[in-house]
């Protein structure tokens, strides 16, 4: 490659990603997934397109959507509140297994009785489409506040059901017989156990060290942070276990872990899984031949109407049996299973396969996640106001930010006082802060000043918060459970309650 194509690939690439975050806001406003717009990006770019750039390497495709779906489950996972998703995790663990088997069977049936594909690809696209993106569900979902348990369990099936349906994909994607249904089994319960310990592991051992160890810039945790997701990964994937679970796990214990600049980490890791998603999506509407489609696209309606109306639906009833969940939630969780790029990267691997068919295969797939997207994408919302499942008045958890001051043995906290946190109205001495930590900033509509103890704290304004080592940890419980419960946290079983501070 010569330098002036080089500067060609720069220029293009740059209106690319200009245009992608032109789409972000577009998105936004109409309630559609960005996926779409970045799809069309690709389409335009590609075959029959604006540029009719010819693009058919789907083993490239498939790699780079790999690399992709690495960094977006990293970002997931450090965005993944425990405390939210720990109630859920039960209830996520049987979607991504009992779900998807479900989900799997009775779409596969429908592609094979009401499509004509042959068995293997039937069960090839059951298992594609079978996986959700979770990606594509906050990006509609932000907009409503649901409850937690909503939320946690959405995520935590997101995050969990990619690693089970990869290696049902592969393995009926195989040019030789197919294993037995037990065996199959025996082999996503062990790569997934292998993935979960080399996750946490890393996780725990990663969040450790960088607790302990004092990066000469800040701006290398976020850069240390992503390595060590990117690490979680590639060691579970070479230990023959599940490397998707592997980096969404270990992301989460670091996102949880209280590491220094954890805004600062997660919104790195949010504009990395932005580029990623960008790339992706755009790459795979080149790999798609627009004229080739219209073939298949009855019977991407017909699978896609299966998969959403019937299989979901009993997936997620059947997988719920067990669990307290009412009926409303049920039924949000089983329209909020939005599929976006990961079924559409998944659908490169019976491409690279050999396996007969796999173009129809592949156009079935890209269709069905665009003609149900544009169809749930919009409705999300409207579907959850109307099961009553909006819950505006839960108080949002405070933005706390921790800069480490390494020579002082201490730690300097930036709090933000979000627009529902019932930190409003609080006085400065009615947070009984532990000895050991101060307000020693407030910054009110663009101005700063020092607080006294009965200065009122307002939404919006930020705090710099002085803490001493020993009691870190301490001062942001309280401050959290002030954000919580207000300034009679301690007594209104929101924990965080601290002796009064000595003088």
């Amino acid at each position: 490659m010569t330098v002036h194509q080089l500067n060609e690939l720069l220029l293009v690439c740059s209106l690319v990603l200009l245009v992608a975050v032109a789409a972000v806001r577009i998105s936004s406003r109409s309630g559609l997934p960005s996926l779409l717009l970045y799809l069309g990006i690709g389409i335009a770019m590609g075959q029959d397109g604006l540029l009719d750039l010819q693009f058919d390497d789907a083993e490239l495709t498939q790699v780079i959507g790999y690399a992709a779906l690495v960094v977006i489950l990293a970002e997931g996972g450090l965005g993944t509140k425990w405390k939210e998703i720990r109630p859920a995790l039960p209830a996520a663990a049987a979607l991504a297994t009992v779900g998807v088997a479900v989900s799997v069977g009775v779409t596969a049936a429908a592609a094979h009785y009401l499509v004509g594909l042959g068995w293997q690809q039937a069960l090839i696209v059951g298992a594609v489409v079978s996986s959700t993106d979770a990606a594509a569900v906050f990006s509609v979902l932000r907009k409503v506040p649901l409850p937690s348990r909503v939320t946690g369990a959405l995520e935590a099936e997101s995050g969990f059901n990619d690693a089970p349906v990869v290696i049902l994909v592969v393995a009926f994607s195989s040019t030789g017989p197919i294993d037995a249904w037990y065996l199959l089994v025996g082999e996503i319960a062990l790569e997934l156990a292998i993935g979960a310990v080399i996750g946490l592991a890393t996780g725990w051992l990663g969040a450790y060290g960088l607790r302990h160890v004092a990066l000469p810039a800040s701006g290398l945790y976020p850069i240390a942070v992503m390595a060590i997701a990117v690490m979680a990964y590639a060691a579970g994937a070479l230990a023959h276990g599940s490397g998707f679970l592997a980096v969404y796990l270990a992301s989460m214990v670091l996102g949880n872990a209280r590491l220094p600049h954890s805004p600062a980490n997660r919104g790195f890791a949010e504009g990395l899984g932005w580029i990623a998603q960008i790339g992706m999506f755009v790459l795979l509407g080149l790999l798609v031949t627009p004229h080739e489609l219209l073939r298949d696209f009855w019977p991407a309606v017909v699978v896609g109407l299966i998969l959403t109306a019937v299989a979901r639906p009993v997936g997620v009833f059947i997988s719920l049996l067990p669990f307290p969940i009412p009926w409303q939630e049920q039924v949000l969780m089983s329209w909020a299973g939005l599929r976006g790029a990961v079924p559409i990267v998944f659908a490169t691997i019976p491409m690279v396969s050999g396996v007969e068919g796999n173009d129809r295969i592949f156009n079935i797939v890209f269709l069905l996640v665009v003609v149900y997207t544009l169809v749930q994408g919009p409705t999300l919302p409207w579907l959850a106001k109307r099961l009553r499942l909006g819950d505006s008045a839960e108080a949002a958890d405070l933005g706390i930010e921790s800069a480490p001051l390494e020579r002082l043995r201490g730690h300097l906290l930036s709090v933000a006082i979000p627009e529902a946190s019932k930190m409003h109205g609080v006085e400065v001495g009615e947070l009984r802060l532990p000895a050991g930590s101060a307000v020693t900033l407030v910054v009110r509509d663009g101005k700063s000043f020092v607080p006294l103890p009965m200065t009122v704290l307002r939404h919006g304004d930020e705090l710099l918060v002085v803490a001493t080592d020993p009691v870190r940890d301490a001062a942001e419980r309280r401050l959290r459970a002030v954000g919580q419960g207000g300034k009679l946290a301690g007594w209104l079983g929101t924990g965080g309650s601290t002796r009064r501070r000595s003088r």
